[in-house]
C-alpha cells in the first residue's frame, strides 16, 4: 500500500489574499450624488422611450409624481453644479452636507450664472455652521478649526 501525503489549502472561491488585504471604503455617498445620478438615469430612459412619462416612472418606482418632480428637477441645475453634486466628498459621520431639499430654490432660478451664486452661499453657509459649531470645541493650547477647502476637522496647536 502507498501512502501519498500533500498539504491542500481551502479558500473561498472569488476571494484572492489581495482583496482581503484592501481597506473597505471609509463613509457612504451623499443621498444627492445618489439621487442626481438616478435624474441622470432616468433622462435617459425617458429620451430612449422606456417610459412614456413621468407619471409612468413614479408608477413604475412606486414614488408620487411630486417625489418624481423633484428628482427630474435637478437636471435644471447648471452642468458644473450636477458635477459637483455627483462628485462630492463621502460622508463619514453625520448627516449629508446638502439635501434635495436644499436645492429646490436653486432648481427654480433659471440662469446658471444666479445657480452658481445661490449654490456657493449654500457651500458657505454650510461651512459656517461647522466652523461656528465647532469654536466651542477648545481645551487648553489645542483646538478643533475645519479646512474650508475639504471640509475636514483639524487639530491646531494654539
Amino acid at each position: 500500500m502507498t501512502t501519498v501525503t500533500r498539504t491542500v489549502s481551502f479558500a473561498v472561491k472569488g476571494k484572492r489574499k489581495c482583496d482581503r488585504e484592501q481597506e473597505e471604503p471609509q463613509g457612504r455617498v451623499p443621498r444627492i450624488s445618489k439621487l442626481m445620478a438616478l435624474a441622470i438615469r432616468y433622462d435617459q430612459m425617458l429620451n430612449d422611450g422606456v417610459v412614456q412619462s413621468q407619471t409612468e416612472l413614479a408608477e413604475l418606482l412606486h414614488v408620487s409624481q411630486p417625489r418624481m418632480t423633484q428628482i427630474m428637477n435637478l437636471l435644471h441645475l447648471s452642468p458644473e453644479i450636477q458635477e459637483e453634486i455627483l462628485f462630492l466628498s463621502q460622508v463619514e459621520v453625520g448627516r449629508d452636507q446638502v439635501t434635495e431639499r436644499d436645492l429646490r430654490r436653486i432648481t427654480t432660478e433659471w440662469r446658471w450664472d444666479n445657480q452658481q451664486k445661490a449654490w456657493a452661499r449654500s457651500i458657505l453657509r454650510h461651512r459656517h455652521f461647522v466652523v461656528s459649531s465647532l469654536r466651542s470645541v477648545t481645551n487648553g493650547s489645542r483646538s478643533l478649526i475645519v479646512d474650508s477647502s475639504t471640509a475636514e476637522l483639524c487639530s491646531h496647536s494654539l
